[in-house]
């Protein structure tokens, strides 16, 4: 059934169309994540907090407090479905079943449930944190992010008459289509969706998965999003994140114990999940050191995730690294995810998939024309290559609102591990704008790891 998303946004009513409808409404990962965290670290307390990085909005002034904490309530209410249980218990993913053990499966059935958030405003911001029981709070992350980014979509739709509405959105579908069409029948091509926790909304969420899955069947590999992926019969992507590290890394009791904590992490996780779901995410306190020191056996992975690097030059250290290393990167993956839109994604498959004839790699990924002549490359393939597809899919309203306001321009808002165990947690990142953490405890592990390869660039989304 097709959704009259300009109607159904005029006449929003918040009991039925509450922003999360499950606790399946989250990335694919969270889940893999919380039983590793489950079987690991029962016992460690953490802290989330919400920042959001996008300094013209400030988001308490466009949104009630009263009806954040509707919808924070809301979530704290559910509980998990028997039929969603048993679906994740009895399903495959990558081509595994009973990747989710039964035992966590009845924790989530008996146990599971919220904690509660603290919530103020100061400065015409937001103050919103999460604090309990690791096992517990991690999954607040992606809710509180859905939230936020969907009632500011709200705010700026009960602005408009249902007309405006009406342009909205086929604007928007315009733009979509114009992003599909051009990815279509592309050889080779693979790209999920990773944009749940900073979309328009979960109805237009639904929208675009629905259109991607029929216009490019085969080349979409899945949906990071869980509960579609379980709604509509698509494959759930996802594997691990930034918070794992970083909470390893906080509990470290001294500075070769933090260096090791990001190695000592994937062994955990390699030994939790029988060597399957090997992809790393190595940007945590910078991918250049970690790749120069990591244990030979890291090379075995299946791949790697690009976010905060220039992905052509990430995937470009990442391939020498495994030459250096004797593994074939033929044989490998990587996976870019920051800031995506039509001209990286095509650019980066034409790159990696095939090696270019003609033209270098561009100094800006965001602008790389360059690559979308397919008589630049050749089919010989140097890496395999997938994209993880994010808030430019989900929340692209840029230039749709009929008045000319930029009320639906996609923020760049973020939830992140702050604390673990009462330590101060931080994350380094190739980039220095995306730096988190307590001044001095940056400083201290920018000694520990050093700065090698990391840049000064905008953070979009």
């Amino acid at each position: 059934m097709i959704v009259n998303l300009a109607e159904r946004a005029h006449n929003h009513n918040w009991q039925l169309d509450p922003i999360t409808r499950s606790l399946l409404d989250t990335d694919f990962y969270k889940l893999l994540m919380l039983q590793f965290i489950w079987k690991h670290f029962p016992k460690v307390t953490v802290t989330f907090s919400f920042v959001n990085r996008s300094s013209v909005v400030t988001l308490a002034e466009r949104i009630n407090i009263d009806e954040l904490r509707m919808q924070l309530d809301h979530v704290r209410g559910l509980r998990f479905y028997k039929s969603e249980l048993i679906w994740l218990a009895g399903n495959t993913f990558y081509g595994k079943r009973g990747i989710f053990e039964p035992e966590f499966i009845e924790w989530l059935e008996r146990d599971f449930a919220l904690p509660d958030y603290e919530l103020s405003i100061k400065d015409g911001e937001f103050r919103l944190s999460f604090s309990g029981l690791w096992t517990q709070t991690t999954l607040w992350e992606v809710y509180a992010l859905s939230i936020l980014s969907e009632l500011k979509t709200r705010a700026s739709l009960r602005e408009m008459s249902e007309f405006s509405l009406d342009i909205l959105y086929a604007r928007a579908k315009a733009t979509l289509w114009g992003k599909i069409e051009r990815l279509r029948g592309v050889p080779g091509l693979r790209i999920a969706d990773f944009g749940t926790r900073r979309r328009h909304s979960f109805l237009w969420h639904e929208y675009v998965v629905r259109a991607m899955r029929d216009v490019l069947g085969t080349n979409l590999s899945g949906t990071s999003n869980t509960y579609l992926a379980y709604k509509h019969d698509l494959e759930a992507i996802g594997t691990n994140a930034h918070e794992l590290p970083m909470a390893l890394a906080a509990m470290a009791e001294d500075d070769a114990q933090l260096k090791a904590s990001q190695y000592h992490m994937l062994d955990l996780w390699q030994n939790t999940y029988q060597r399957e779901l090997l992809v790393m995410l190595p940007d945590t306190f910078g991918t250049t050191q970690f790749l120069a020191d990591a244990p030979d056996w890291v090379a075995d992975w299946t791949g790697q995730r690009m976010d905060s690097k220039n992905p052509y030059i990430a995937g470009d250290e990442y391939i020498d690294w495994l030459r250096q290393r004797g593994r074939d990167p033929e044989k490998k993956l990587i996976i870019a995810s920051d800031g995506l839109d039509v001209e990286q994604i095509l650019g980066l498959h034409a790159y990696f998939s095939g090696e270019m004839m003609g033209g270098s790699m561009p100094e800006d990924f965001r602008s790389a024309a360059d690559f979308l002549d397919p008589h630049k490359w050749n089919a010989k393939r140097r890496i395999r290559f997938s994209s993880g597809w994010g808030t430019l899919l989900t929340n692209d309203f840029r230039n749709c609102d009929p008045t000319g306001g930029t009320g639906f321009d996609p923020l760049s808002l973020v939830c992140k591990l702050t604390e673990a165990n009462g330590r101060p947690a931080v994350k380094l990142s190739d980039n220095y704008a995306k730096a988190m953490g307590e001044p001095e405890e940056v400083a201290r592990y920018r000694k520990v790891f050093g700065t090698a390869g990391v840049k000064n660039v905008p953070a979009i989304v």
